[in-house]
C-alpha cells in the first residue's frame, strides 16, 4: 500500500513538473517570438493625416507635420493563441463584461492563428506584460508611430502594402460582401500577404488595430509636432450602462477594402471589442 501511494505521489509530482515546464517553455517561446518580431523604425518628420481623397472622415484632416523619435513596432499582429496564453498564465480577465458570451457565440473568430480579439485595455495589458517580461518599454504604439510605420517612414502611400496599392487577393484580402453584417467574415492569419517596405504585415486590412491614443474628432487641428501622444481625454460614450472613453483604431479591417488606407481611422469604446479588432505592440528605443 505504501509503495502504491509512493508511486502515485511520484507520478503526480512528475506530471506537475512537466506541466510547469511546458507552460514555462510556452511563455519563453512567446517572449522570444515577440521580441524577435520588432522592427526598428528610424525617427523623422512627415505630414501625418489625409493628403486629400484617401478618406471621407473629417477626423483624418488636416494633414500636419509630425516629428518622431526612433522606435520599434512588431511586424505581425498579436494572435489569439498568444493572447490566450497571456490570460492563462497571468489570470488576466478581459474587462469586456460580455466577453464569454461573445466568444462562445463567435468561436471561429477566436481560433489560435487569427489576430487577437481584444478591448483596448486587454491589448495594452498584453503589451505591458511583454515589457515586464523583457524589461523593455513596450506598450501600444501611438497613432503617429503607427501611421509613420504603415507609410514606411512617412512616405506618401495610400495603402500599407508592398507596392502602396491595393490588389484583391494579391496584397490585401477581398472586401466582405456584406460588410459588418457578414457574420461569416473572418480575418486571415497575420502575415498572409506581403509586407510593406519596412517589413510590416497587415497594416492595411485584416484587423482594426488599437493604438495608444484617446480619440477626439478635432485632435489633428491642434496636435503638437513632436511625438504626439493623443488628447489627454477621449470622447466619452455610454454603453451597457458604463461610460467609456473612446480610443483610436487604425488600418481598416477585413470588413472593408477601399477604407483600409494608411490614414483611415476608427474609434471605439475602450472596454468593448468588435470581432474586427486586433493590435500589435510598439517599443521605445
Amino acid at each position: 500500500m505504501k509503495n502504491l501511494l509512493l508511486k502515485a505521489t511520484t507520478l503526480l509530482s512528475i506530471s506537475l513538473l512537466f506541466a510547469c515546464t511546458s507552460t514555462e517553455e510556452k511563455v519563453n517561446d512567446l517572449l522570444q517570438r515577440h521580441i524577435d518580431s520588432f522592427v526598428f523604425v528610424e525617427g523623422g518628420s512627415f505630414m501625418m493625416g489625409n493628403p486629400g481623397g484617401w478618406s471621407v472622415r473629417p477626423d483624418t484632416i488636416p494633414a500636419h507635420k509630425v516629428t518622431l523619435d526612433s522606435f520599434s513596432i512588431q511586424k505581425y499582429e498579436v494572435t489569439q493563441g498568444d493572447m490566450d496564453l497571456f490570460m492563462e498564465v497571468t489570470g488576466y480577465v478581459s474587462n469586456y463584461i460580455r466577453y464569454d458570451k461573445r466568444r462562445n457565440k463567435s468561436a471561429n473568430r477566436f481560433i489560435d492563428e487569427l489576430p487577437a480579439v481584444s478591448t483596448w485595455d486587454d491589448a495594452r495589458a498584453f503589451c505591458q506584460w511583454l515589457g515586464k517580461l523583457s524589461n523593455k518599454p513596450i506598450d501600444l504604439p501611438s497613432e503617429a508611430q503607427w501611421e509613420y510605420a504603415a507609410r514606411s517612414r512617412g512616405k506618401v502611400v495610400r495603402f500599407a502594402t508592398d507596392t502602396g496599392k491595393a490588389i484583391e487577393g494579391v496584397n490585401m484580402a477581398k472586401k466582405s460582401k456584406l460588410g459588418v453584417a457578414d457574420t461569416s467574415a473572418l480575418p486571415l492569419p497575420p502575415g498572409s500577404f506581403p509586407p510593406n517596405r519596412l517589413g510590416l504585415y497587415d497594416m492595411s486590412g485584416n484587423a482594426a488595430e488599437w493604438v495608444l491614443d484617446n480619440y477626439q474628432p478635432d485632435y489633428y487641428e491642434h496636435s503638437p509636432e513632436h511625438n504626439p501622444q493623443g488628447p489627454k481625454t477621449g470622447q466619452t460614450v455610454n454603453l451597457l450602462g458604463i461610460t467609456y472613453q473612446r480610443k483610436v483604431l487604425r488600418g481598416g479591417s477585413f470588413y472593408d477594402y477601399w477604407g483600409n488606407t494608411t490614414v483611415s481611422k476608427l474609434r471605439a469604446a475602450s472596454g468593448i471589442f468588435g470581432l474586427n479588432t486586433g493590435f500589435r505592440c510598439g517599443r521605445l528605443e
